[in-house]
């Protein structure tokens, strides 16, 4: 059955679904131009609680709504950028919060904020950052808005234990054209589950899950420092156009690690499924 628009909009009004953006199949043809195509995939797994959940959507929506970082989305040829946002967990578990929609000023920037603002957040258990990177890959190009670049956002705090060999997925998603940059959340609190903590996540961000020309890491110290952390990488990824200010000037001391070549991790990239089945073993023999 073809697509009908008002049918959308009348299915959409009796179930209560999002209205910030409509499906954009068959829009190829007609794609603005945008200075960069920006999915934000945010973790949800078992070590997060719904608070810490809840303030992950309010630091991505302060964030958004920062003078330094409109200032750099401003600056770029188009002026104009395209954001897409969804939570994940386990390798099944991705749930879209918001599709494609512009954001070109203040006014769009405050529309997008309140929309992730007013989305039920939920937690869910294992952490597949792999899944994540499948489920972003086919997303990008598939709106209606055509990227100068195209960005994949991954905030998590923890490896990947769940879905398949993380490198392989990253890799895939780079020959695409997609860059791979991280926030991490190191805030030492103890898993739900009783998972072990990688105290050095940063690391295994760099070594096994960013990816792509420029990639990098930021790193939160807590949850309660998100807002700023997110502020950071979101002008790092957007200001890259001549006419805004060096975008290390803006966004002020943090700690961030930029993509290495030919780093290795020295735990390895399956890290998170060894600590996982470990832990699995240990409950077993109990």
């Amino acid at each position: 059955m073809p697509f009908k628009p008002l049918t959308f909009l009348v299915l959409a009004w009796l179930t209560g679904l999002p209205l910030l953006s409509l499906p954009s199949k068959g829009l190829a043809a007609e794609q603005m131009p945008v200075d960069l195509e920006l999915l934000l995939a945010v973790d949800i797994s078992g070590s997060i609680d719904a608070d810490e959940a809840r303030l992950q959507r309010e630091g991505y929506a302060r964030a958004l709504i920062d003078k330094d970082v409109l200032k750099a989305i401003r600056g770029g040829i188009h002026g104009k950028i395209a954001i897409a946002y969804f939570d994940w967990s386990d390798a099944y578990l991705q749930n879209q919060i918001m599709d494609w929609t512009l954001v070109q000023d203040e006014a769009s920037a405050r529309r997008v904020a309140q929309h992730l603002l007013d989305s039920q957040t939920r937690t869910a258990r294992r952490t597949s950052i792999t899944g994540a990177i499948t489920h972003a890959i086919p997303r990008f190009g598939d709106g209606a808005y055509k990227g100068l670049r195209r960005v994949l956002d991954i905030s998590g705090d923890g490896p990947n234990n769940d879905g398949g060999p993380i490198d392989i997925a990253r890799d895939k998603a780079v020959s695409s054209g997609i860059v791979i940059n991280g926030l991490v959340i190191l805030n030492g609190k103890q898993n739900t589950w009783g998972f072990p903590q990688l105290e050095d996540l940063d690391r295994y961000y760099e070594g096994c899950v960013i990816g792509g020309p420029g990639s990098f890491v930021v790193v939160a110290e807590s949850f309660d420092t998100f807002h700023e952390a997110v502020r950071r990488k979101l002008i790092l990824e957007i200001a890259t156009a001549p006419a805004v200010p060096p975008a290390w000037q803006l966004i002020g001391p943090s700690v961030t690690h930029k993509v290495q070549s030919g780093y290795r991790y020295p735990k390895g990239c399956d890290v998170g499924e060894r600590q996982s089945q470990e832990f699995w073993r240990r409950r077993w023999d109990q």
